[in-house]
């Protein structure tokens, strides 16, 4: 960075800072790791048997070290290659009306505290209210190491079951949301976009986000002609700036859609049977007649409900993303 003219490429150069932040990201844990072991072995000569302090000292020491090696180890699993990138996350409720547009919310805020949590960035995309409460829909990107690879966990449907705080009768009601969730890729030499070939509109956004709102028609959706996909973006500060993130949530899925299609090629062509898990149910929270929260992947289940709806989701994610690398490794060995 220090070379001369290297910020002159504005664009390049951050592109560059970013990386090797994810370096860092990388390194710095290990090397953190590294040291608090060599501390740890030194440590072992001034233990005092006599002394519980030093001895219960040390096994806090070591339990926090194991727990730095294991979630270094597991990081280590993430080896496919979209799974250091960004994430771009999209919540929709299901048939349901006011309903399903709560719980859409809920999951929103959940997945912010999971964020927040492990100190991630994100960007509001697109955010759409629904009528009378809830959300719509919701799109945003989420920023740092390894977040597509740990969020990819959480795509599919998400089901809940509870007593409807907008049902007059208190009956339970059953509720479903989507939750898709895709990796923000850069120019891929696999996806093409020619600009005779988008469909470009602006519109006043929508709901709440300051003075630009509703003043101007600074929203941006593209339409990619040829697949049909839609991108849309109303919650940057300008038009410019809403049609370049919308860009990169087009290209996002249009990099997916060539994946899934080249999959399905790889399939056809060995005859292997296709695997139900795109749009399929995932994850059952029940809040009534008894709590729980059950992965139907991995079979890991919860009864602390308000953990989960806090953000508190590494078990699921973990479990699920154990069971994929175990997958592929006997896949790998069947081969």
């Amino acid at each position: 960075m220090a070379r001369p003219g290297f910020w002159d490429r504005a664009k390049a150069a951050q592109e560059t800072v970013e990386k090797l932040k994810s370096l860092r990201q990388l390194v710095e844990p290990f090397e953190k790791c590294q040291e608090e072991a060599e501390g740890l072995s030194g440590f072992v000569d001034l233990l005092d048997e006599n002394d519980p302090s030093t001895l219960r000292d040390f096994q806090e020491h070591l339990d926090k070290l194991e727990k730095e090696i294991g979630a270094l180890e597991f990081q280590r699993l993430l080896s496919d290659p979209l799974d250091s990138h960004n994430a771009i996350v999209s919540i929709n409720p299901g048939a349901g009306g006011t309903e399903s547009c709560d719980w859409a919310e809920m999951l929103f805020r959940m997945y912010l505290r999971w964020t927040d949590q492990h100190k991630y960035k994100t960007r509001m995309v697109d955010f759409q209210p629904g009528d009378e409460a809830g959300v719509k829909t919701a799109t945003f990107l989420v920023e740092g190491s390894y977040a597509y690879g740990y969020l990819k966990a959480e795509c599919g449907v998400h089901r809940l079951v509870r007593i409807s705080p907008f049902d007059a009768n208190k009956r339970r009601h059953t509720s479903f949301v989507s939750v898709d969730v895709i990796a923000e890729v850069e120019d891929r030499a696999e996806v093409e976009i020619k600009e005779a070939e988008l469909r470009i509109d602006t519109y006043r956004a929508g709901g709440a986000g300051g003075q630009h709102v509703n003043k101007t028609s600074s929203a941006v959706r593209i339409t990619h002609l040829p697949t049909g996909i839609i991108a849309q973006c109303q919650n940057e500060r300008s038009q410019h700036q809403n049609k370049e993130m919308a860009m990169k949530v087009l290209r996002a899925r249009l990099y997916e859609r060539w994946v899934k299609e080249r999959e399905e090629e790889l399939k056809a062509q060995y005859g292997e049977k296709k695997e139900i898990a795109w749009g399929s149910q995932i994850r059952s929270y029940v809040f009534h007649p008894y709590s729980m929260v059950k992965d139907l992947r991995t079979g890991v289940e919860t009864s602390n409900v308000q953990a989960v709806m806090d953000g508190a989701l590494d078990e699921f994610i973990q479990a699920y993303l154990k069971k994929l690398v175990g997958a592929r490794e006997r896949k790998g060995v069947k081969e």
